[in-house]
């Protein structure tokens, strides 16, 4: 049993001075250095956008080398999930996966530092019982969920049951079966799910910025966007019995902040470490406007 909390990605030019030292300003080269002296772990982000090179790929290997037990989680591409699928193309979805699976996952795997694999899916792609639960399959079965640790994180709510308040049976049990995660997320429009389907457990922090997490921001909003949220002491304290509730219950759970305006997901992170009892190394993370963000909760 073991928990892993960090953030979801580290190039971050708004926390410099803030986390990052400002004398880091320039040299972003040793940010991740730097981040890792605090963290055993990185989600990135990067590999949804486009599928990293040879190249990529070997930067990260050559970085986390440099902490013993690091991990990187990665995600994959949105090729697969926000478009092949909704296509209703899943053989292409599969084989771009797999590729994806060869490119980078066991090459992270094979150095031993491999976190997990999230597979993000659209908020357009809906439960319509066997052809969205087909759509999983070919994407699982051409995937060695076995060997890695994949975590599923739905954003429909179609996935729920019929009180809305948990992952359908349908969706529970494909996840079993492949030995996939449900991901379980704080955040606006979707609920904190408890099933736990696999031996590892992903749990993201997404911020509860409601009014803008589907709206643009206002011209006048000081929040950057609908990431820029501070979770309070109380409300990560609530989190303690679920957590080490999961904790207690797989092998390996990956807890990531995604709330990254302006380093409140390195506050965050700091904060949940201590109340979960982790020891950690840590520093003061100056956040000017933590005091108004209670209007947003």
């Amino acid at each position: 049993m073991a928990a892993f909390i960090g953030c979801s990605g580290w190039s971050y030019d708004d926390w410099v001075g803030r986390f990052y030292p400002t004398e880091l300003a320039s040299r972003k080269g040793e940010w991740f250095a730097y981040y890792s002296k605090f963290f055993p772990t990185v989600e990135i982000n990067s590999t949804f956008y486009r599928v990293p090179n040879e190249f990529m790929v070997k930067s990260w290997i050559e970085k986390g080398k440099q902490r013993l037990g690091f991990e990187f989680s990665v995600k994959l591409p949105q090729i697969v999930t926000h478009d092949s699928i909704l296509k209703d193309s899943p053989d292409t979805a599969a084989a771009q996966a797999s590729s994806f699976e060869d490119i980078c996952v066991r090459p992270l795997a094979e150095a031993g530092l491999l976190g997990g694999v999230l597979i993000q899916m659209s908020p357009y792609f809906r439960f319509e019982d066997r052809p969205s639960l087909g759509k999983l399959r070919s994407l699982f079965q051409m995937l060695e969920t076995d060997k890695y640790d994949y975590a599923v994180e739905f954003r429909h709510r179609s996935w729920l049951n019929e009180k809305g308040n948990e992952l359908a049976s349908d969706a529970v049990e494909v996840l079993q079966e492949f030995k996939v995660a449900n991901t379980i997320v704080d955040g606006p429009g979707f609920p904190i799910t408890r099933s736990l389907t696999a031996k590892h457990a992903y749990v993201r922090f997404h911020g509860r910025n409601y009014d803008i997490w589907y709206k643009e921001e206002a011209e006048d909003d000081y929040r950057l966007n609908r990431y820029d949220y501070l979770y309070s002491h109380e409300q990560l304290s609530e989190w303690e019995p679920r957590l080490s509730e999961i904790v207690s219950n797989c092998d390996k759970a990956r807890i990531y902040f995604n709330n990254h305006g302006r380093a409140k997901a390195v506050k965050n992170a700091f904060q949940m470490m201590d109340v979960l009892g982790m020891q950690h190394e840590s520093r003061d993370v100056l956040i000017q406007d933590q005091m108004t963000l209670g209007g947003f909760e």
